[in-house]
């Protein structure tokens, strides 16, 4: 039984919920499979927020939504992770700037 359920919580070999870096994304983000890493030019900065270039969605910098990032990059978790969807959260490194 432990196997079989197993089994079920892994796809890529990994915990659900879980990064690839293995740090875990909170679970008010991630019902399961939705929240992935993206790269940086997937996201721009503009003076009102972040933009998530695939849907033109703008989250503001003090949207609730927008998290820090504990691996330094960008981790975006979307509504049954899909590229069409509104944001669920945002993770953002820590700029040094």
């Amino acid at each position: 039984m432990f196997c079989l359920v197993a089994a079920l919580l892994t796809v890529d070999g990994s915990v659900a919920h879980e990064a690839e870096r293995g740090w875990r994304y909170p679970y008010a983000c991630c019902s399961d499979r939705d929240c992935r890493e993206i790269r940086d030019a997937a996201v721009s900065e503009g003076p009102d927020g972040y933009v998530i270039e695939v849907t033109g969605e703008l989250l503001p910098y003090t949207d609730r939504r927008v998290r820090n990032s504990p691996d330094g990059v960008f981790h975006w978790c979307s509504v049954a992770g899909r590229d069409d969807t509104r944001t669920i959260c945002l993770f953002v490194p820590l700029r040094s700037f």
